[in-house]
């Protein structure tokens, strides 16, 4: 008999973990069970392997628990099980609770049969009493005839009254198919008209919700609307492969990309333990990939293979003025290169693999948050560490800058801690959130704080108060990444409101009022977990990136998907350059794109 291994499992529960969105998780399984050194090649394990192999085991299970020696109606008797009680249990134990069943069956058929007897006999005696009535009053003949009608009728209407109640339901249910399909049709007549409907506005989702709640069909809820109208924009607007450029050398997946802030070079750092810098040349993109070694540097995170998962790039930022390049490294250490890719420094203290790391507005002090539950900084010029944090009780996740010397935390442990150099406690401490905070961000004024967390919402704070300002509760999966517009007090776009974007696992970005705490829209494009979002330099345009391949840029102005384009792997990241009229995205199958932004 053939029995799984126990690397053949970690394996499975790893990709799940991936699939999943659960990276931190896969991470740290990974790096424990010393997966990228198990010989099973990714490439053969089809997608949702685990679930299959879990589901099968299940139907196994019910299936045994269901046979018996003296099985004679397989398909008439069969018992379906509920999955918890397959996996607590033996099988004597679901054999008894399907006999139990089966009695119970049996009971119901038998009480079923003696009231059909009973139904009989009351019929003979009713034709007994009619018979003696006729021959006893031969004089009121007529009216005894019209009596036994009635009386019939009244036990008809009895008899049938069961059956309506019955069929009630079952009428309720054929209706709403009925309008369900009509809608439909109506649908397909108009995909124009919900084309334009890509971005929903709240209060409208609101009130559909409850004049459904009140019985008046109102239609498809927004996700089934933007499922149509993506379809009918991506047929507009797709990007041609001519304004497309696919960079290409990576030999695992493309997990982080940024734009250099000053010049024409891309940065990207992937799972196969290098980090490359790609000069992008100005000007419209040449369609077909770009590896050639003119125009890429490859930095190299460790000497020989390139494959080791303890090396991979799990994050990178170039400093203000664009002429250095921060790594972090699943390996724990962070590097600093320059634009030459020369190695310029490698920093050493962090125990665990890096998730994030900052330069600070001045270029003085990077700032890396650790699996070790710590954050350091970092003085770039002593190349050496200037301070340790460790309030955190859980792998730190997140860090982000407020000033040049004091800065915001997040963590699995739920917590969001605001620290500054040379104090030993934090400044503020942020407590609210009911799951593990994935990420932090500063408005651009350094006044507001935004977190968003696996408990489904995000939450916009204050230095001058403990509890949040605002409790952003739409979505209805994870959060998984937040940023400001470039817009309002403190940008180059003073007189534009500012906006908070916010992605989740639930497929949806949405679009929040900073000042009111109110969905402004819901941004309703994509099929799978959105993993990032970035706003054009001018604040008018958004970028989504997302496991389902597509990138989408949405107009603000508009309400709607202006571009749109589908690459062959899910989207980790997309980011815009300087300029606004590029944008990079990097991709599940070891690639990066630079697509032509114009409109």
């Amino acid at each position: 008999m053939t029995s799984i291994t126990s690397v053949e499992l970690n394996y499975l529960v790893f990709r799940y973990l991936q699939e999943s969105g659960f990276m931190h998780s896969a991470f740290t399984l990974g790096y424990e069970a010393g997966i990228n050194k198990c010989t099973i090649d990714g490439n053969l394990i089809p997608p949702g392997a685990l679930i299959t192999f879990v589901q099968k085991g299940l139907q196994y299970l019910e299936m045994e628990a269901n046979l018996s020696n003296n099985d004679v109606e397989m398909d008439e008797d069969f018992s379906f099980l509920q999955p918890l009680d397959i996996i607590t249990k033996d099988v004597n134990q679901l054999r008894q609770m399907i006999k139990e069943k089966r009695k119970n069956i049996q009971k119901d058929r038998d009480k079923d049969k003696d009231k059909g007897k009973d139904k009989d006999k009351d019929k003979d005696k009713d034709k007994d009493k009619d018979k003696d009535e006729d021959e006893d009053e031969d004089e009121d003949k007529d009216k005894d005839k019209e009596a036994d009608q009635e009386h019939e009728g009244e036990r008809g209407r009895v008899r049938e009254k069961e059956r309506h109640e019955r069929e009630k339901e079952r009428e309720k249910e054929r209706e709403k198919e009925t309008e369900k399909a009509e809608i439909n049709k109506e649908r397909e007549k108009q995909p124009e008209e919900l084309a334009d409907r890509d971005m929903v506005v709240d209060q409208e989702d609101k009130d559909a919700v409850k004049r459904e709640e009140n019985g008046i069909s109102v239609g498809p809820e927004p996700m089934d609307i933007a499922t149509t109208s993506t379809l009918a924009t991506q047929e507009a607007c797709e990007i041609p492969n001519s304004d497309v450029t696919v960079l290409e050398g990576h030999t695992s997946e493309v997990c982080a990309c940024a734009w250099s802030p000053t010049g024409s070079l891309l940065a990207s750092g992937s799972g196969d333990s290098t980090a490359r810098i790609w000069t992008i040349a100005n000007g419209l993109c040449k369609s077909g990939a770009q590896n050639s070694p003119l125009n890429v540097l490859v930095l190299k995170h460790v000497k020989g293979r390139t494959n080791e998962k303890s090396k991979d790039v799990t994050t990178l930022d170039w400093n203000g003025e664009g002429t250095l390049l921060a790594t972090g490294s699943y390996d724990g250490q962070a590097r600093i290169w320059t634009t030459n890719g020369e190695l310029r420094t490698t920093l050493s203290k962090h125990k665990g693999p890096i998730f994030s790391l900052k330069w600070n507005k001045k270029g003085d002090y990077l700032l890396t948050g650790s699996c070790d539950k710590t954050a350091i900084v970092w003085d770039v010029k002593a190349e050496e560490w200037k301070q340790q944090f460790d309030f955190h009780t859980g792998p730190t996740l997140d860090v982000d800058w407020c000033n040049n010397v004091s800065f915001a935390t997040s963590s699995t442990d739920h917590m969001i801690y605001v620290c500054k150099i040379g104090e030993i406690h934090p400044i503020k401490t942020f407590a609210g959130h009911k799951g593990e905070v994935n990420c932090v961000k500063w408005d651009p004024t350094g006044l507001l704080l935004a977190s968003c967390s696996d408990d489904i919402t995000a939450k916009i704070w204050c230095l001058k108060q403990d509890k949040y300002v605002h409790d952003l509760r739409e979505h209805s999966k994870e959060i998984y990444a937040i940023r400001w517009s470039p817009t309002g007090p403190g940008t180059n776009n003073p007189n534009q409101p500012l906006i908070l974007a916010s992605a989740s696992f639930d497929s949806t970005v949405k679009l929040w009022d900073v000042e009111l705490g109110k969905l402004l829209y819901s941004l309703n494009g994509h099929g799978d977990p959105v993993y990032s979002v970035a706003f054009s330099p001018n604040g008018e345009y958004l970028a989504s990136g997302s496991l389902d391949k597509s990138m989408h840029i949405w107009s603000l102005k508009e309400g709607k998907i202006v571009k749109t384009y589908t690459g062959k792997g899910g989207i980790f990241e997309v980011c815009w350059n300087k300029e606004g009229d590029k944008i990079a995205a990097c991709f599940a199958n070891n690639t990066l794109c630079v697509l032509d932004f114009r409109m």
